[in-house]
């Protein structure tokens, strides 16, 4: 029944993505020689696109001066940049992290959030409208899971923070897929995301450059242990315990802590790459001492770094609040003590709602609509 399920899922997010157009950000290079050529146009003109839209950054073919005008105009009519349109931009007081919304073609919104840091740059990506997950704290899942993204709308938030990185005279180094939704639940579209941004001839983002991030689904930490690209595993984890975690992250009633922590060794062991464990510290909640020697008893042994995330209030979770900087820190001694390194990251952005899936309801509230209206099941569960 699942196996059913699942296949008719695929085929009908096959049928959704035929009848959105294909964009300049969906092809690989490959992909792109081939469909020039089959044009008429020679193969080299492929690589002038990759470079305009990549290394220009270009969203206008107009100002992609070196292809002939008949082809330019060809190629407006036939073949959009991007499948995003800015809708609105918010700039934390600082200027360090800008939050982007964007509108898509069929009229729903997503979420890009940039991070100015003084050794890097970072986008932080979202791979679906909305989240079939279901976190108690995370806003994104407030209305569950409407579609995966295409991998040429996650490129297409990749170059919007680029161009705005480019303005204030830096590159965009690293990109995170830590956004609105579940990467292992959208994993083609995904992997060909990082394909397509790691082409040393598109934005040359190295792979070890790259983080995805999972509530656990194991059998992609699998998968993504025999990839050929060197990019980096988080797993939000948020409680030591499954009674607990089962609460924050319904995910985990599938594959259980055991299990998720058992997939991380053999992540560990076929790469050699460690793993970055997220945890969201919640007042009352998980953030006592003794759940914190409970988590380093869990993780000993395992190559790994804990992100301690002090919680940042959403619409999803009203009564949650953010633990005390003293217990924080106590929690975090408590991991160090035991041999865990850990490191305490504070939200960005809390004044202009650059939490997940915050900025998108508000714009679905506005527009008279809830952010789930055209909700499909939340099918991570089935």
């Amino acid at each position: 029944m699942q196996t059913q399920r699942a296949t008719e899922r695929k085929r009908t997010e096959g049928r959704q993505r035929r009848a959105r157009s294909r964009t300049l950000h969906d092809f690989t290079l490959r992909e792109l020689e081939a469909w020039v050529e089959e044009r008429g146009y020679p193969r080299y003109r492929a690589r002038q696109l990759f470079h305009w839209a990549y290394q220009q950054l270009a969203l206008d073919y107009d100002a992609m001066t070196v292809l002939p005008k008949a082809m330019r105009t060809e190629l407006a009519g036939t073949l959009p940049i991007s499948g995003l349109t800015e809708v609105r931009r918010r700039i934390t007081d600082d200027g360090e992290t800008v939050k982007f919304l964007f509108r898509t073609a069929d009229d729903h919104f997503v979420e890009t959030v940039l991070m100015f840091y003084p050794d890097r740059t970072t986008v932080c990506v979202s791979c679906q409208i909305g989240c079939a997950v279901g976190c108690s704290f995370c806003a994104t899942g407030l209305g569950g899971l409407i579609r995966n993204l295409d991998a040429g709308e996650m490129v297409s938030q990749a170059v919007y923070a680029a161009r705005l990185a480019r303005e204030r005279g830096r590159r965009l180094s690293n990109i995170v897929v830590m956004g609105m939704g579940e990467p292992f639940q959208n994993y083609d579209q995904v992997m060909r995301f990082v394909a397509i941004v790691n082409d040393r001839q598109g934005l040359g983002i190295g792979a070890r450059h790259i983080t995805l991030s999972t509530a656990g689904m194991v059998p992609f930490i699998d998968r993504l242990a025999e990839e050929p690209y060197q990019v980096k595993l988080a797993v939000s984890l948020h409680a030591p315990n499954d009674a607990l975690r089962s609460q924050l992250v319904p995910l985990n009633r599938r594959w259980p802590i055991a299990e998720l922590l058992e997939a991380c060794r053999r992540y560990v062991a076929k790469t050699g790459r460690r793993v970055t464990f997220e945890y969201v510290l919640i007042e009352g909640v998980n953030d006592d001492e003794r759940t914190a020697a409970e988590l380093a008893r869990r993780l000993r042994g395992l190559l790994c770094h804990v992100n301690l995330i002090p919680y940042n209030p959403t619409p999803a979770a009203p009564l949650f609040r953010r633990p005390a900087p003293e217990q924080i820190e106590r929690f975090r001694a408590v991991l160090e003590h035991y041999g865990i390194p850990a490191t305490v990251r504070y939200s960005r952005g809390v004044e202009i709602a650059a939490a997940c899936g915050q900025l998108r309801a508000q714009e679905e509230a506005r527009r008279g609509r809830r952010a789930g209206d055209l909700v499909a099941p939340r099918a991570l569960q089935e």
